[in-house]
């Protein structure tokens, strides 16, 4: 445990505990599912116990964890949530260069599945936790640390459940600070600092196909699978319309000063731009400029037979839909339905939040990283990107409760492609970085 006199962190000292924590973290297997976030948990519980910080662990199901700890202000302020989901994606070890749960400290980097989505982000907030009550100083609003399990398939066990069990805990909240948002980094220059305000909302479906089943040797044209395969045909060549949303349209308005000569003009309007054949194509290359832009659809589970030689009498697939903000998720299934053109397919959606509004685009907490980026990095523009993604803020808001996605971590696009990626790391300089940026913004938010 660092020790350091009252007012005067030893950065140098709480940076080295910031890197060996996050090792260690990255240690703890929390793959979604099973989850197993009861061990996340307990790794926090036994920080905070060791600083005499009181932490609570809520069971939502077996194994299925989230840690709930309160530093207590004077009440004169709102309290601030400092959230971060404790489960990862999977990881398959054949495609990476280390191994996924070593947290191995490696040239430069610290690697390991949720390096950046989310447990890195999850150590710069105990770290503040910690530093608030080593210095002893007084806040003005409480500071809740809230780890929860089970972000990555929808948060029914995590976040959902705390709302719905525990909402006594955090219904006094003014403010949430979650995932998501950056320090966007361009050509080894910080361009912007992005503060996601909102985000498109997840509409997974499920496709099921049935047919005559039969021997494999004697192929039927009205099977299952052949039936299934002819509907996501359909789906896969079909493009969904265009729509800029205010946030998007203001998003690369902020950011056209930074884009070539022949794009500027194009960025500061861009719904207008869209209107060209040309541009639309150039911008939606980018696959995260084309998600700002329209709903999407991606096919990315089937299920068939059992064995090769079976014709089986039901097919299914699973689809990732993301709708835009504002969009109706009813409307999207009458479209769907019309896109594949068969009846006789079964549609049933398995994940689907009712669409909230976007937390408001000029709160404190987005005044004071404005701060926060004049002094670190002048020249770069604070903006509100669209979340292309989905993270645990809809709950919030749905509760009336303003939610923002920010980390303070300095990525560029090769960074951002690890998210759910391969060799999923973050480099040990965004670690030293991060600690102290995070606490300046808890500090001004709940202190000065």
């Amino acid at each position: 445990m660092v020790k350091y006199e009252k007012g005067s962190p030893d950065w140098k000292a709480l940076e080295e505990e910031a890197i060996s924590l996050l090792s260690r973290y990255l240690q703890i297997d929390t793959t979604n599912p099973p989850g197993n976030e009861i061990l996340a948990a307990q790794f926090f519980k036994s920080i905070f116990d060791r600083e005499g910080i009181e932490s609570q662990i809520f069971e939502s199901a077996p194994g299925r964890g989230n840690i709930y700890v309160r530093l207590k202000g004077d009440g004169s302020k709102k309290p601030i949530i400092l959230l971060n989901h404790m489960d990862v994606v999977l990881a398959d070890r054949r495609f990476w260069s280390m191994e996924p749960f070593s947290g191995v400290i490696h040239d430069g980097y610290i690697w390991g599945r949720g390096a950046i989505d989310m447990k890195g982000m999850g150590i710069l907030e105990l770290m503040t936790v910690l530093i608030l009550k080593r210095q002893e100083i007084p806040l003005k609003g409480d500071v809740i640390f809230l780890g929860t399990a089970d972000e990555e398939a929808g948060g029914r066990y995590g976040v959902g459940y705390m709302i719905d069990q525990h909402f006594d805990l955090i219904r006094d909240a003014g403010v949430v600070l979650n995932e998501f948002g950056w320090i966007y980094v361009r050509d080894g220059k910080v361009e912007h600092y992005g503060i996601a305000i909102s985000e498109k909302t997840p509409f997974w479906l499920r496709l099921t196909a049935t047919g005559t089943p039969g021997h494999g040797s004697m192929p039927r044209a009205d099977s299952s699978v052949n039936k299934l395969i002819e509907v996501l045909h359909r789906i896969i060549e079909y493009q969904t319309p265009i729509k800029v949303v205010p946030d998007v349209q203001n998003f690369y308005a902020d950011l056209a000063d930074f884009a070539p000569g022949p794009f500027r003009e194009k960025l500061k309007d861009l719904k207008s731009a869209l209107q060209d054949p040309a541009f639309v194509a150039q911008f939606t290359r980018n696959l995260r400029s084309n998600a700002e832009i329209r709903n999407t659809i991606s096919v990315t589970m089937l299920e068939g037979s059992n064995k090769v030689n079976v014709i089986p009498p039901e097919a299914s697939a699973q689809i990732d839909v993301r709708l835009l903000p504002g969009e109706d998720p009813v409307a999207f299934l009458e479209e769907i339905r019309k896109v594949i053109k068969d009846d006789s397919i079964n549609i049933e959606p398995i994940l689907a939040f009712t669409p909230t509004s976007a937390s408001p685009a000029d709160s404190e907490l987005i005044q004071v990283i404005r701060e926060i980026a004049k002094q670190y990095h002048p020249g770069a523009v604070v903006t509100r990107p669209l979340l292309v993604g989905f993270t645990d803020s809809h709950y919030f808001r749905k509760k009336g409760i303003p939610s923002y996605g920010f980390v303070p971590f300095k990525l560029a696009d090769q960074d951002l492609a690890l998210f759910h990626g391969n060799d999923e790391r973050i480099s040990v300089e965004n670690v030293r970085f991060g600690i102290r940026i995070l606490y300046e913004i808890v500090k001004k938010l709940v202190v000065d």
